[in-house]
């Protein structure tokens, strides 16, 4: 049984070893280039009024500047226009410098004077994003600030008038948080731009006021919405190199059709596409160089501050960060177009497709292309030119008599951008008031470019496959070849966001095999699916083409890839989602920007690694809550094995038998249904019960449709794996912590002598009431985390005398004579030894002793393992005291402070607490029946409230208390 479980673990851990790996490190490589100062940056800190200095003594606020810049601003009188970075979690005021060094050197090439002053703020690097405390002070010293600046640009005749902020990180969600002020005017900021900043949900609830932080800022901006729809917020997220907040957090909760909220990923801002991690989103040139054209373009010339007009912050978010059309800005299309005057550089195609190379000598040239003859057979043209630079190039042309066109258009507006050339695609149906199409590809600078176009028609060009499911384990590929003719092919892929009944059928049959026939209802599973698409291309001819584009293109959220590779080439692309279909009927396409000539081979194949990244990238907050159920359901085992024989059992046993999903996922499953009578509703709202924890915010709200299984709260389906997954972490925890601990008694033996009683490291009554005191006292006026600590320590020396305690009676029975061994065997009955009287009267130095011994080791070694659950859950607010004792001794908010009394009550008083004491008391047998519903409860209330946690764990602590005698 042991080596049975100990397989069985040693598989759970190395699964979740690869989905960790996957979602640490499977990823490309980092293709940000790095953002330079030229010269030596300096941070000069700007004076703010005595009471808010007074009030929010741990932050500041700076000016970021360079060189002669930083000189010229040493006054302080400022003529740009303000900008405010926001540090997120645990972040540096310093790292302003990379936009500001950026909007600097920018600055130097622009005429007119226009600059920016880049403020920054130094959130003294707490970490707000497990210390929910702290956020609120933030954002009121984030309100003064932006007075603070706007004051230092009253000598100008047209001060600025709002302050455009920058935020990364909870940074963001602060710059968020400032509407939600009583006393906030929203006219002061009317631009706000952050960078993975989780706007959905907080990555770990770990404290009440991290959850009341989100809850009032998703509130004021939902209610308000219409209030707001003057504030335009730009929400970007890293991609899949970003583990630490998800892409798909950072999408801002606001109505449909707000098109001044915008949120969208990395991988899809034209000029950038590339996925950043969490640190490397503030540096990334490609993106900051995104982020300071826009600042430029939003600059209204008259004033030489923000534009105030929304529609042109509206187009100048789009031009940049949604869709590059490679045009000015400020360009505006005139129907009088020159090319009626070269009519003799006119050639007109009559092909099917055109690939024009422009020579090395500079000339005007322009292709004409009849739509007479090609509207009934195709639907769409295509054309793509390497010819980067900011013009018009394609025109619609209405002829009547002769070469010259009477009527031009520019349709240069729908060009999009893509990594190696500029691609526009023209509807047919949209051009039945012109006769031809001109492209240009004029070269009067000698400038060498390739312009290629073709008539398309879209139905022929898209083909469907359906991607393999799950369970497939990769072993099985969905194929598809696409023809060697055609500039564009898009490919389908069926499935990719749903779960078919087949599937789900599949996973019914292995539920019934693994888990004692107990069966909980699938979720779909579309944002945890993963797949390895490789596309090869073969080339009849070797030749110098264009680079190919490969586009996963998802219809309902930002989150656009692009791969450019050469022909012919075998590349593998990955397929994983960010988010989810809200309707689950929009399809993922991949698009082929192709060479002619070639074939390509798309095969999709599944890939478990990456599966199992996506599961812990999207549920990995819930691990530690069957961690938690684990370990909790162990001692459960251990108080009814005392219960039933008087012994402890075996550490490792016993959080072995922890893994009971058929009974703690059943009976949430069972809550989930009850929940859909409204009778059971009704019932739940008369007791008071928190509603149960959903992830209907900020994970797939999911439902069961015709043919696709979706569920309607929180993925049941996956609950088996993370319990698995939870269950390895507390078994392979547990044994660390013994591995430790013995090894720290090693170390604390040389400073005792040896002890063979198993009274060692008890504490008398009078004792443990002064440490009680202390340590209540040590909480109130600190941090309740550091008397938890404290509590733990003494319960944590209790262990170590008991582990060296057993190994001196070990080492000591091995000394002892043979016969005495076999007198002393002989003289013990046959019941069990703890609660024998042989046991009871026999001597220190007998095997009876060290049996006592080790039940309580073992006991305690249990219980240890359960302790440093609240340890570890109040370790950030701890960690946030410790870094600002110098400001105050005395942490506010305490999340900790309400747990930290009964706690430390129960921590020093199990400290004296062994078998013979739990099995003698009358409570033992109602105590050792809670830790299964208590389980259940934390599973069903604590996947969004980790906090609760502890709340769930002193519903058992304290009758456990009461079992042993004070």
């Amino acid at each position: 049984m042991k080596l049975a479980a100990v397989a069985f673990y040693g598989v759970a851990l190395g699964f979740l070893a690869v989905g960790l790996r996957e979602l640490l490190t499977g990823y490309e490589e980092n293709h940000c280039n790095m953002t330079y100062m030229f010269e030596y940056p300096e941070y000069r800190r700007v004076a703010l009024p005595r009471r808010v200095a007074r009030l929010y003594p741990a932050y500041g606020l700076y000016l970021y500047g360079e060189g002669v810049y930083a000189q010229v601003t040493q006054a302080l009188k400022l003529t740009g226009a303000p900008v405010l970075f926001l540090p997120g979690n645990a972040g540096s005021y310093k790292q302003a410098r990379s936009l500001g060094s950026i909007a600097l050197r920018k600055a130097e090439n622009m005429e007119g004077g226009v600059h920016f002053n880049v403020f920054t703020i130094d959130f003294n690097e707490e970490l707000v994003a497990l210390y929910g405390g702290s956020l609120l002070r933030q954002t009121h010293f984030l309100h003064a600030s932006i007075k603070a600046i706007l004051k230092l640009y009253k000598h100008l005749k047209s001060p600025p008038q709002s302050v455009v902020l920058v935020g990364h990180s909870m940074g963001g969600v602060v710059a968020r948080a400032l509407f939600t002020l009583p006393r906030f005017n929203t006219n002061l900021v009317r631009l706000i731009i952050t960078q993975a900043s989780p706007h959905l949900a907080p990555v770990l609830a770990l404290d009440p006021y991290l959850l009341e932080f989100y809850s009032a800022v998703s509130k004021k901006w939902v209610n308000q919405a219409n209030k707001l729809r003057n504030v335009t917020v730009l929400s970007v997220g890293g991609g899949y190199r970003d583990f630490q907040v998800r892409s798909g957090l950072v999408s801002l909760p606001c109505p449909p059709g707000d098109a001044n909220k915008l949120s969208l990923v990395a991988t899809a801002v034209p000029r950038t596409w590339v996925s950043t991690d969490h640190l490397s989103i503030v540096w990334c040139k490609e993106l900051v160089l995104a982020t300071v054209r826009a600042f430029f373009d939003l600059i209204d010339p008259g004033t030489r501050q923000f534009t105030e007009n929304q529609k042109k912050k509206e187009a100048v978010m789009n031009h940049h960060f949604i869709r590059h059309p490679v045009r000015m800005l400020s360009e505006i299309p005139d129907p009088a177009v020159p090319i009626l005057d070269f009519t003799e550089a006119w050639s007109e195609v009559n092909t099917l497709r055109l690939s024009y190379s422009t020579p090395t000598e500079g000339q005007v040239k322009y292709f004409l292309f009849a739509l007479s003859s090609r509207r009934k057979a195709y639907s769409h043209f295509y054309c793509r030119s390497n010819n980067l630079e900011l013009t018009s190039w394609v025109y619609g042309c209405v002829r009547k008599s002769g070469p010259s066109c009477v009527h031009t258009v520019d349709l240069s507006t729908g060009t999009e951008l893509l990594p190696p050339y500029k691609v526009l695609i023209l509807n047919l149906s949209d051009l039945s008031s012109l006769t031809h199409l001109v492209v240009s590809a004029s070269n009067l600078n000698g400038q060498k470019f390739t312009v290629e176009c073709e008539w398309q028609g879209q139905v022929s060009q898209t083909v469907s496959v359906s991607v393999p499911h799950v369970l497939s384990f990769g072993l099985t590929s969905s194929d598809v070849t696409v023809g060697s003719s055609g500039l564009l092919h898009i490919i389908e892929l069926e499935h990719f966001n749903q779960v078919s009944v087949h599937f789900y059928l599949c996973y019914i049959v292995v539920c019934f095999s693994l888990f004692s026939h107990k069966v909980w209802l699938s979720p779909c599973l579309q944002v945890y699916q993963a797949f390895r698409i490789n596309v090869a291309s073969q080339c009849k001819e070797n030749k110098d083409r264009l680079p190919n584009v490969y586009r996963m293109k998802v219809a309902w959220f930002r989150e656009d890839s692009l791969t450019t590779v050469s022909v012919p080439s075998v590349t593998e692309i990955s397929g994983m989602l960010h988010t989810s279909s809200p309707d689950n009927t929009s399809t993922v396409l991949l698009q082929l920007h192709t060479a002619p000539n070639c074939q390509y081979k798309v095969s999709v194949r599944t890939s478990l690694p990456r599966v199992l990244g996506q599961i812990l990238r999207f549920c990995g907050p819930m691990v530690p809550v069957y961690t938690a159920v684990t370990l909790l359901l162990g001692c459960g085992g251990q108080l009814s094995s005392v219960l039933k024989s008087g012994r402890a059992e075996n550490m490792g046993r016993v959080m072995g038998k922890g893994l009971q999903p058929h009974k703690v996922i059943l009976s949430v499953y069972i809550l989930h249904i009850l929940l859909s009578c409204g009778w059971f509703q009704q019932v739940w709202s008369l007791l008071c019960l928190p509603p149960m924890d959903t992830i209907s915010s900020s994970y797939p709200d999911l439902t069961f449709n015709e043919g696709t299984v979706q569920a309607e709260e929180w993925p049941h389906l996956l609950s088996p794996l993370l319990y698995i997954f939870g269950a390895a972490v507390a078994y392979w925890g547990s044994t660390l912590l013994r591995f430790i601990i013995g090894l720290m008694s090693f170390v604390l033996a040389v400073l005792h002598r040896p002890c063979v009683s198993r009274d060692c490291g008890t504490l008398r009554m009078r004792t443990r009431l002064l440490i009680i005191v202390c340590l209540t006292m040590v909480g109130g006026t600190s941090c309740g985390a550091l008397s938890i600590f404290g509590s733990f320590a003494f319960h944590l020396y209790r262990v170590l005398r008991l582990q060296m305690t057993e190994r001196s009676l070990s080492y000591m029975l091995n000394l002892a004579p043979q016969e005495n061994k076999k007198s002393e065997n002989g003289s013990v009955s046959s019941k069990p030894m703890s609660m024998s009287k042989e046991c009871n009267s026999a001597p220190l130095l007998s095997e009876c002793a060290l049996l006592e011994v080790r039940d309580d080791l073992q006991l305690h070694l249990c219980l240890s393992a359960l302790f440093t659950l609240p340890v570890m859950l109040s370790t950030p607010s701890f960690i946030h005291w410790f870094r600002n004792i110098r400001y105050s001794t005395q942490l506010d908010p305490d999340p900790f402070w309400p747990y930290s009394v009964p706690l430390t009550i129960i921590y020093i008083l199990l400290i004296n607490c062994n078998t013979l004491n739990l099995s003698n008391s009358k409570l033992l047998r109602v105590t050792s029946c809670l830790p299964l519903p208590v389980a259940i409860t934390m599973v069903t209330f604590s996947p969004q409230h980790l906090y609760r946690i502890t709340n769930c764990l002193l519903a058992v602590l304290i009758p456990l208390a009461l079992c042993c005698p004070l």
